[in-house]
């Protein structure tokens, strides 16, 4: 196993290399360059200090993403101590729970969490601080309220002159080894209860060199990233906060609810160098922008001539890649599965489109393909540090459970031994608990969850993503699950609220019915829907935007 070297050694890089140049923006907010985010985290490190916090402690992060959100963890991690971060979307149950299972020292905190946390609810914690500002909520420490209300006269002392380069240069950051823990990543998952994800340096490492060796040449230092993907998870802390800083890019946070309006403003706006999604974002943008030009009488007419369909498709191309700023070496997209329908016609007009595969307790990359080598369908290839293999007899055409191991598999699952061996065996192989298929390549196809997974009538196999991604591209459908009830599948489905506004009830049951019917006339006997219910409100989701089935089982 490739361990690599010091993690924290990249981030000291970034700051000495890109000392003046902008680092962390606030989205419509205050910039701050490397050297601002150097004095910060010196500044939270005489926090640390002073108040009595040492390497190893674990430190909780829990808000929108923000330049302070950013600094917080690399203060953390660049002084020996272990980061917790929490989404902001957990309610406060959540966050109590995952403060104390962790025994966090102490709690940064968001404007959002902040009006509503309760100190009370966590009594291990020596103190609250609030993220805007880095004020105290709460403190229990008498050393933490002396350091926060004297910390510039801590900051001066030490530094009596002023904090240039030469005095950062003799600071001395935490040197990490490849096994010692970096942080605790608490996921909810789409299964219920979380487990606390123990990710060690190397793996933080393993996505950073991966990502710097096959990006970092094609997404220049200094351009811009746009950060819409919460950092509390693995997904966005590592592909688009980790490698952007360190790759010496200026990152852009949305710091507010991350509306499709917003998020479309924000593209046009910043023009970022990479884009790094979730599919709902990339579906919306494709079903309410373009597939409507792309139904026009005008446009079918010009697709169906071949001496202008080219030139067409390339117009089509450019306009979509306008949509997400224009400047783009490629969208990546990962954390669950992109519609077939969306991913075909992406391909079929030449766009930069890549599809990515991870877990959390790989923190997160499995796999991954440049767009020019992408293949239709999967999720590219294994990672240079990793090994992928498919649990099956012929692996090419029969799912089997894919498992990895290598620089970027967790440790293990924090205070939960038994949860450990059922994910890793005494081989090292983490199981993934998904199904799929390898080609001849090395290509990597999701066929769905094994947890997911229906059983037949008479024992087949039935994969309710398969189901799930032709009734998605059906007219009046936003959103569905199928799920099995009395030995029968029926599908769930939350409509189209623009398409739908104005039908009444009978109607959207006619269309639902014909949907059903089209459906059935494309898939095997045993897969085929009985009845389609309409849902009147979304679906309950995980921070990557996956449907938590089990509430609809």
């Amino acid at each position: 196993m490739n361990t690599g070297s010091s993690f924290n050694k990249y981030i000291y890089e970034a700051i000495n290399k890109n000392w003046d140049s902008d680092a962390l923006t606030d989205y419509q907010g205050q910039t701050l360059q490397f050297h601002d985010v150097a004095r910060k985290i010196e500044k939270i490190h005489i926090l640390f200090r002073h108040s009595g916090i040492e390497a190893g402690d674990k430190i909780a992060i829990c808000g929108r993403n923000s330049a302070h959100w950013a600094v917080t963890f690399l203060a953390t991690l660049t002084y020996g101590a272990v980061a917790v971060p929490i989404l902001h979307e957990f309610n406060n149950e959540q966050i109590y729970n995952i403060v104390n299972h962790s025994e966090a020292r102490l709690l940064f905190v968001g404007d959002f969490v902040a009006k509503d946390i309760d100190a009370s609810h966590m009594e291990q914690l020596l103190g609250i601080v609030h993220l805007p500002d880095f004020s105290l909520i709460m403190s229990r420490s008498d050393e933490l309220t002396y350091a926060r209300e004297n910390l510039n006269m801590l900051f001066c002392s030490k530094y009596p002159y002023a904090y240039n380069k030469e005095d950062w240069q003799a600071e001395t950051y935490h040197e990490d080894s490849p096994e010692e823990l970096a942080l605790i990543n608490y996921t909810s998952g789409t299964t219920g209860f979380s487990k606390g994800v123990m990710l060690p340096y190397r793996a933080l490492w393993g996505n950073l060199d991966f990502c710097l060796r096959r990006l970092g040449d094609k997404v220049k230092s200094g351009t811009s990233l746009l950060e819409i993907l919460p950092m509390a998870h693995m997904y966005g802390l590592s592909i688009e906060f980790i490698f952007g800083f360190c790759n010496g890019c200026h990152l852009f946070f949305l710091n507010r609810l991350p509306s499709p309006s917003l998020i479309a403003k924000a593209y046009t706006e910043i023009r970022p160098s990479l884009v790094i999604a979730v599919p709902l974002i990339v579906e919306k943008i494709i079903r309410k922008k373009v597939f409507p030009l792309l139904n026009t009488p005008r446009m079918r007419l010009l697709l169906a001539m071949p001496v202008v369909q080219k030139k067409v498709r390339e117009r089509i191309c450019q306009q979509v890649y306008e949509a997400f700023g224009g400047r783009a070496y490629e969208v990546i997209v990962g954390g669950a599965p992109l519609s077939k329908e969306v991913e075909q016609f992406l391909m079929s007009i030449g766009f930069p489109l890549s599809v990515g595969y991870g877990t959390t307790e790989c923190a997160p990359l499995i796999s991954y393909s440049d767009w020019h080598d992408f293949a239709a369908g999967s999720c590219g290839r294994s990672l240079d540090n990793m090994e992928v293999r498919i649990v099956s007899n012929d692996p090419q055409n029969v799912a089997g459970e894919i498992v990895a191991r290598g620089t970027n598999v967790m440790l293990g699952y924090y205070k939960n031994e038994e949860a450990t061996r059922e994910v890793i065996d005494k081989d090292g192989w983490y199981h993934t608990g998904d199904l799929g298929t390898m080609d001849s390549q090395g290509n990597i196809y999701i066929r769905g969850r094994i947890k997911n997974m229906l059983l037949g009538a008479n024992g087949q196999n039935v994969y309710p993503e398969e189901i799930e991604d032709r009734l998605n591209s059906m007219p009046m459908v936003s959103e569905s699950i199928v799920v099995q009830r009395d030995g029968l599948l029926v599908a769930l489905v939350y409509p189209d609220q623009d398409e739908t506004s104005g039908l009444g009830r009978d109607e959207l049951e006619a269309v639902m019915e014909q949907n059903r019917q089209n459906l059935n006339e494309q898939m095997p006997a045993f897969s085929r829907i009985s009845r389609i219910e309409t849902c009147k409100e979304e679906f309950q989701k995980t921070p990557k935007k996956s449907i938590k089935r089990y509430l609809y089982k």
